[in-house]
């Protein structure tokens, strides 16, 4: 009665009960989570949400000024005359340039584990695409977490995936537009096509 007892207990725990072997027991303790123990992915088979949060911004500016005298002179005496010369260049030169480029995603996505390395982090992998009005809006991300970093409420901010690549893509009718020629998109507007 007491190792029933004892048993349940370690079971509740979330502890590996290792009586569960002895007593041929029906939980394999490798692959056993208790009922108190957090839900967060952490085998190959379980999802993870991730919350893409991401900006960037980027800007370079240059800027040149230069500029070149060159003067050349010489002169002449002779008993009845004065001869002067001068002969002069210059030249200057200048130049700015600026180019600025921001981008910003927002989006969660459900993720599938679907590999552990060596010092357990989790490769993981997954899409998800949303048609709204005929336009086909695709999301892909993959990428390596650390389990660490997984929150309790098993998700985690895109920020903290390793390698990641996240790729954001539409088609349809607002999307192909934009890939279409200026000699297309005319023919179009003026009902020729």
């Amino acid at each position: 009665m007491f190792r029933e007892y004892t048993f349940a207990a370690l079971l509740l725990l979330g502890l590996p009960a290792a009586c569960a072997q002895d007593s041929g027991g029906m939980i394999d303790p490798r692959t056993y989570r208790g009922l108190a123990e957090d839900r967060r992915a952490h085998r190959v088979g379980d999802t993870l949400t991730i919350l893409v949060v991401e900006t960037s911004r980027a800007s370079a500016a240059a800027n040149t000024d230069s500029a070149n005298n060159v003067s050349l002179g010489g002169s002449l005496r002779t008993t009845h005359h004065d001869y002067n010369g001068n002969l002069g260049l210059s030249g200057s030169d200048s130049g700015a340039g600026q180019t600025t480029r921001s981008g910003a995603v927002q989006a969660q996505i459900a993720v599938r584990v679907t590999g552990i390395d060596d010092v357990g982090t989790l490769r993981i992998r997954g899409e998800q695409s949303v048609v709204v009005n005929g336009e086909k809006q695709r999301i892909a991300l993959s990428g390596a977490v650390r389990p660490e970093d997984i929150s309790s409420s098993n998700t985690i901010l895109s920020n903290r995936i390793s390698e990641a690549n996240i790729e954001f893509t539409g088609r349809g009718d607002v999307s192909e537009p934009q890939k279409r020629s200026i000699i297309y998109r005319v023919s179009k507007w003026l009902g020729l096509l």
